[in-house]
């Protein structure tokens, strides 16, 4: 039997020295400390999709620069494949929307502080080291 996989964007979004993070408001990793996105909607592409999520999320626009990473993942018994997209900021101020409690930029050398999940982090730092990482599960 094959698994079902829920296709999700997520965007990493740079500001100088800074990343935008959100606190998570819904299921799954609900009231952790994230990058923006979600699930891509029927017909809309993954970059589309993470240009949407990221605004609704947080009001930022920004510049899609490349694909980051694509890594599958069970979460509180889903399972998603998230692809992960670099981008750079061009307007607006984080201002938490739909699916977020909080959205700020952070710098890149306070990231500890908030706890982010491993591959949440690993993709933030080949974002910013201008990397790609291998797929993973």
């Amino acid at each position: 039997m094959s698994k079902e996989f829920i296709n999700c964007t997520g965007i990493v979004c740079f500001k100088d020295d800074e990343v935008l993070l959100i606190k998570r408001g819904n299921p799954p990793r609900k009231g952790e400390w994230s990058i923006p996105g979600g699930k891509i909607e029927f017909g809309e592409s993954e970059i589309d999709a993470a240009l949407r999520e990221l605004s609704e999320e947080t009001g930022i626009k920004a510049s899609i620069e490349k694909k980051i990473n694509q890594v599958e993942v069970n979460f509180e018994g889903f399972n998603y494949i998230l692809h992960n997209y670099k981008a750079v900021w061009v307007s607006g101020k984080p201002i938490p929307g739909s699916d977020a409690l909080d959205a700020k930029f952070i710098k890149l050398n306070k990231l500890k502080k908030y706890k982010l999940w491993k591959k949440t982090q690993e993709t933030i730092n080949a974002g910013h080291n201008d990397k790609q990482l291998p797929q993973s599960n």
